[in-house]
């Protein structure tokens, strides 16, 4: 598979990424069961994709918690784009709009990496 620089950073990434919103219950998805989820998304790092796109409103949390189950076995092989910033409730309820205060920013970010089950954040520019 061809490889993508992205930014400046030198981080790389497949040249076809897999977007997961669909993945999970969320807007007008009907996703498959869990387990083919996680069969889909294994098969895809199989097949040399290594850039896997997902967001803690999608679900609210559930695609993150299903990507982190996933693809733990694999997270030193691939990247993880994530998007943050909505007002979302703890309970995953949305509150609509945006919030993209410092403290706010702080609680999510932990709160992604503990559902992505990684310590990492990969930054580029």
């Amino acid at each position: 598979m061809q490889k993508r620089k992205l930014g400046e950073s030198g981080l790389q990434v497949s040249a076809v990424g897999l977007g997961c919103m669909g993945m999970s219950k969320g807007y007008y998805s009907t996703p498959g069961d869990r387990q083919e989820m996680v069969a889909l998304l294994r098969s895809a790092v199989d097949r040399g994709v290594t850039f896997f796109d997902t967001a803690e409103v999608y679900g609210p949390f559930a695609n993150e918690e299903l990507i982190g189950e996933a693809l733990a076995p694999v997270r030193d092989r691939i990247v993880i784009a994530t998007k943050f910033g909505f007002a979302i409730a703890p309970d995953g309820k949305r509150l609509g709009g945006t919030n993209s205060r410092p403290e706010h920013i702080r609680e999510v970010a932990r709160a992604s990496l503990r559902r992505l089950r990684t310590d990492v954040i990969d930054l580029f520019y």
